[in-house]
Formats: C-alpha cells, structure tokens, sequence
C-alpha cells in the first residue's frame, strides 16, 4: 500500500497512491459514512484543469486525483523523482473497488451515461462479483440542473442505502459532479468515466501493451476520430511541452484549491 503524498503537474494536484490505498480509503469511507471526492484522471484531465482556472480549483479541492494516464504517472517521474510501479487506471479502479465492496456487503450506486450502459455495466459487475449489491442507478440528463434538483438527486442516491457512488459522465463533467455533489452525499464518489462503456462491453479496451508504452491514446483515437482528434492532436503535444518547461524550471504552475468563488455549474 503506497502513498508518497500529493504532487503538482501543471498545477493539477495529483496523488501519488496504488490501488490498494485508493481501495482502503474509498471502503474506509463508505464503512464510516464520510465524503471522499476520487478522479482518475489522464491527459485530458489534467489539460481541462491547466486551460480553466475555475476547474484548476475544482481539481484541486477534490479530496484524491489519481494518475490514470501513464504520461501523467511517468510526470510524477519526471518532475518530482515519484516511482510508481503502474497508474491507478479508471475502469480497473472500478472493478478493484467494486470487488472490495461486494466482499464487505456495501452497495454501489451507478450514476451518469444512457440507461442501456447501466444496465449492462451493473448486470456485468453482478457476473465479476456475485455477491456485489448494485443499491441504484440513474442516466445522465444530459443538461444542466438546479441547486433544488442537484440535491434531489444526491437525496436519491443516499436514500438507495448505496455506500458509494460511480460517476460516469465523461471528461471534466464528472469532476465537477464531484467536486459539487461532495457537499451533499456522504459517501465516496468515484469519477471513472470510460469504466462505464468499458465494462458494459460497448467499447473495446487498448490492448495491454499499448496501454503500458503510454499509447491507449493512439488505440483511442483509431477507434473514434471523429470525437478524440482534438483531445489526442493538440491536448497531448500541448501537455508534453508544459511538462517540459515545467521539468526545466522555464515554467511553474501553482495550485490554486476553490475559494468559495467557484460558478455552479450543475452537470447531471
């Protein structure tokens, strides 16, 4: 169980953790009923928050930011001399977490994306983890809402007896679900996007060896070019450079955590 402490990248907090301190924490607090904010966040994540200094904030007040990029665990290398041996990737973090759960007879909630996907990610998770108790789910609206319905929602999810909940609404949405559901449910949120598709057999995962030379974006991209080209064509270079400047002390960025200033947003 390894946690070396939070480093910034580009101004984006990161936590320097593995799964199997995510996992204890993430059932620590759904056992204890207690907030705990979790983004497994890659390239683009990181990106979001460096070009909005309003998401900077978000980010950086969420309670762990893990690397889910191999580029953003090899920047913890690279500027702060921070060895993991793997990323702490999304969708593998969901199933790390969901096992967890099901072995101490805690329920997950399911939150974000179409009804289709929830159905079959939670029927998925089901066959993976017999005895895993899915407490309820809810699709995305797609839109924004109202403090009122924001709170009814988190009432929702609570009232379902759910331990923790999954969040998958993509890309810096989930996040700043997150980071403005944190103060209304009192449980564990886990911002883990793809994991959703991934496990509801909807979209195809990089192949193993992609994923550990760093180039799950390439597979992406191949896959859906259409949605990715700007993420993987300008995104990546771009965050490479910043990197760069910022490992040879051409370029620092600062964190900055919210001070109450933060525009509500309402992502559903």
């Amino acid at each position: 169980m390894k946690n070396y402490g939070k480093f910034p990248v580009l101004g984006i907090g990161i936590h320097a953790v593995d799964y199997e301190y995510v996992v204890s924490e993430v059932v620590r607090c759904g056992k204890e009923g207690s907030v705990l904010s979790v983004s497994a966040l890659a390239v683009h994540g990181v990106m979001s928050g460096f070009l909005d200094r309003h998401h900077t904030c978000r980010l950086n007040s969420l309670d762990m930011v893990v690397p889910d990029g191999q580029p953003v665990r090899w920047a913890l290398k690279w500027l702060h001399k921070v060895h993991l041996e793997d990323r702490v990737y999304g969708p593998n973090l969901a199933l790390y977490v969901a096992e967890a759960f099901a072995e101490q007879g805690l329920g997950i909630y399911l939150y974000g994306s179409h009804q289709e996907v929830l159905d079959l990610f939670g029927a998925n998770l089901k066959k993976k983890f017999p005895s895993l108790i899915i407490s309820g789910s809810c699709p995305s609206r797609f839109e924004q809402v109202s403090l009122e319905t924001q709170k009814k929602i988190a009432s929702d999810i609570e009232a379902s007896g759910a331990k923790a909940v999954f969040v998958g609404l993509g890309c810096p949405r989930q996040e700043v679900w997150a980071f403005e559901n944190s103060a209304h449910l009192k449980m564990p949120i886990l911002a883990v996007g793809a994991a959703f598709d991934f496990h509801a057999n909807l979209l195809p995962q990089a192949p193993t060896l992609l994923q550990r030379l760093g180039l799950e974006w390439f597979y992406r991209l191949i896959k859906e070019p259409g949605r990715l080209w700007m993420r993987y064509t300008i995104l990546n270079p771009l965050y490479l450079i910043l990197a760069f400047l910022e490992r040879v002390k051409l370029a620092r960025f600062s964190l900055n955590k919210a001070d109450g200033s933060q525009p509500y947003l309402g992502y559903s």
